[in-house]
């Protein structure tokens, strides 16, 4: 995932991202039925395995659990009705970064598993398993993290904000071309490391148009707002918001299919918008913004504002739930790719 990001909370504690990933899960289960129906429609088995019984899903972005069990497996469960009565060995590779819990990860693991589990740490912006090693690539809720925040010269370059949303034209530029070139090279390295015929399933939060703000953008400006007023009374310094950007970006759907054109190793089984089905109340946005964001605001603020600044977030949930109210549902881009 993210360099210039920290990984999600870990453990199983009241901020963990294991008790406060609702949403993802939402996610998940939103295209469960799309994903069984695109390895149904897609995936030959018998070319893939060429004899072998060894079958490898690898989550790329799988963070500490639990939504990443359910999704291999889904994905493993799709494709043994695919292959009935054929016995096959399921080999799951959990990757995210190095810092990432993988204990929480391995503790949590379901001791009736019908896989092999083991963990990959590392950016997926880079070459993780060996060529033509895995037979499904899955990534959910991750993508939209880049490797790190686009560089235009000056720290301050985004002054007074923590995002693009609602910045200048030229700092979403930034941003898009920032993505547009990282995803060349995860879908380069992913080239190298699926099997001819293989499968990769994405599923990120993602817009119709460019001009449409993502509901979570919405909530990074909220995060961004309390951070203005602490530094009005002077509990965090100027030079500290101006120079922290956080390096997420909601693409739209027509980026995502020029840089799939663009690679050309990959065929374009399906992409598309899913709405979002999860509803949330202020309190528990609140949650899971912190145990997705804690880490990475953290690492530049300091540990010591974290109390406070959620502690202000939760304070205003009641305007925080006007503004969510004047917003869309959240969406995701749902893309199939078959490797050619």
């Amino acid at each position: 995932m993210a360099e210039s990001a920290c990984p999600m909370n870990g453990g199983d504690g009241t901020y963990s991202y294991s008790k406060n990933s609702t949403w993802q899960r939402s996610g998940a289960s939103a295209v469960k039925d799309l994903i069984n129906e695109a390895l149904t429609e897609n995936l030959e088995i018998d070319k893939l395995l060429c004899g072998s019984k060894r079958f490898a899903v690898a989550d790329l972005g799988c963070s500490v659990g639990p939504n990443t069990f359910y999704s291999m497996e889904s994905i493993i469960e799709a494709v043994q009705q695919k292959s009935s009565p054929k016995k096959l060995e399921f080999q799951v590779l959990f990757n995210d970064q190095i810092g990432n819990d993988f204990n929480t990860l391995f503790a949590s693991l379901p001791q009736e598993r019908n896989y092999f589990a083991a963990a990959v740490a590392g950016s997926f912006y880079g070459r993780l398993f060996p060529s033509s090693s895995i037979h499904i690539a899955y990534s959910s809720a991750a993508l939209h993290w880049l490797s790190k925040v686009p560089e235009e010269g000056s720290p301050a370059w985004n002054a007074g904000k923590i995002h693009y949303n609602g910045a200048s034209d030229a700092v979403v530029r930034a941003y898009e071309e920032q993505f547009e070139e990282e995803m060349e090279i995860f879908l380069r390295c992913r080239a190298e490391e699926i099997v001819a015929g293989g499968i990769m399933v994405i599923n990120m939060p993602g817009v119709p148009h460019r001009d449409v703000p993502h509901r979570a953008a919405v909530m990074l400006s909220f995060i961004e707002s309390i951070l203005i007023d602490m530094v009005k009374e002077r509990v965090v310094e100027q030079e500290q918001v101006d120079s922290f950007n956080i390096p997420i970006i909601f693409p739209c759907i027509e980026t995502m299919r020029r840089v799939v054109e663009k690679n050309g190793s990959f065929e374009n089984v399906k992409m598309e918008m899913v709405d979002g089905r999860a509803h949330a109340e202020a309190e528990s946005v609140v949650m899971h913004l912190r145990a997705a964001m804690e880490r990475t605001i953290a690492n530049h603020f300091g540990n010591e504002i974290m109390e406070q600044l959620f502690a202000r977030a939760m304070q205003r949930k009641l305007h925080f739930t006007q503004i969510l109210g004047g917003t869309s549902s959240p969406a995701s881009i749902f893309v199939v790719l078959k490797r050619k």
